[in-house]
């Protein structure tokens, strides 16, 4: 009969230390006895990685602390788990990164270890940009990666252009730029050149998040809470046609439209937040 396998339970139950040590001896165990966790590489568990920071960030937005602590510990046995993946292959140790990443805090940081100058919240960003420069980087805009949410990566371009000082002076003349690239997305469409309206409906898109960006809105944050809304209305929607015995298929746009503002007062007096 196998004899069962000791779980390195941490000495100590109240250290953190003591359960993070404890912590990677699981994932080492795992990553030797169990045969899912053994076949697995970085690639194959990439794109888990991703998934687990969407988790994440939707329990922050909900803030939901009990879901916030699984999906923080879900990334924790991701990083944990490359880390011992990478060890294993002789790449690299968990304490490389941990090493790594705290000299790197330590040496952006010099307001904090090292100088007696107060800098404000901006001038710490700005400064950790010069930082980065200083490391060896080639550009303020290096370490983007191209993967991102296309909305995200354009708000972190054009924060990252402005802490160099490229950036509108004035609210007014963001909004001006929308209104010079809607016009010439009209004139796209009115010339019918297919490259020409992708290529100008970009760069609305790319003015748009500089508006947002100048009155402290994150896109991406923006779109997902209409995109939600949307779904929550339309399902909305699908639920009362049901109650009827019909589907919206059934429906004239009148008859949906109608349906569409019934679920904006129910939001309305849900939330007690007047409708746009």
């Amino acid at each position: 009969m196998e004899q069962q396998r000791q779980v390195p339970y941490p000495a100590d139950a109240k250290d953190p230390v003591s359960y993070f040590a404890a912590f990677v001896e699981l994932v080492r165990i795992l990553r030797r006895d169990c045969p899912w966790d053994r076949k697995q590489t970085h690639q194959s568990i990439a794109y888990m990685l991703i998934e687990e920071a969407y988790e994440t960030i939707e329990a922050i937005e909900e803030r939901n602390d009990s879901e916030l602590s699984k999906e923080l510990g879900d990334i924790l046995l991701h990083v944990v788990m490359h880390a011992v993946i990478a060890e294993e292959r002789g790449g690299f140790e968990l304490r490389d990164i941990i090493k790594a990443e705290f000299s790197k805090l330590v040496e952006r940081h010099p307001h904090v270890f090292a100088d007696s100058e107060q800098l404000s919240a901006g001038d710490v960003k700005k400064n950790w940009e010069r930082l980065k420069m200083k490391e060896g980087r080639r550009s303020v805009l290096e370490g983007l990666p191209r993967a991102m949410p296309a909305l995200l990566r354009a708000q972190r371009i054009q924060e990252k252009a402005a802490s160099v000082g490229f950036d509108w002076d004035k609210a007014d003349e963001v909004w001006q730029k929308v209104d010079e690239e809607m016009g010439e997305l009209r004139e796209a469409l009115a010339d019918g050149r297919r490259d020409r309206i992708e290529d100008e409906f970009g760069d609305l898109l790319f003015a748009l998040m500089n508006a947002g960006r100048h009155a402290g809105i994150v896109g991406e944050e923006s779109l997902q809470g209409s995109n939600n809304k949307f779904v929550t209305r339309f399902q909305y929607m699908e639920g009362r046609a049901a109650g009827q015995g019909r589907t919206l298929n059934d429906m004239t746009l009148e008859e949906m439209d109608l349906l569409w503002t019934q679920a904006k007062h129910e939001e309305r007096r849900s939330d007690g937040n007047a409708d746009h």
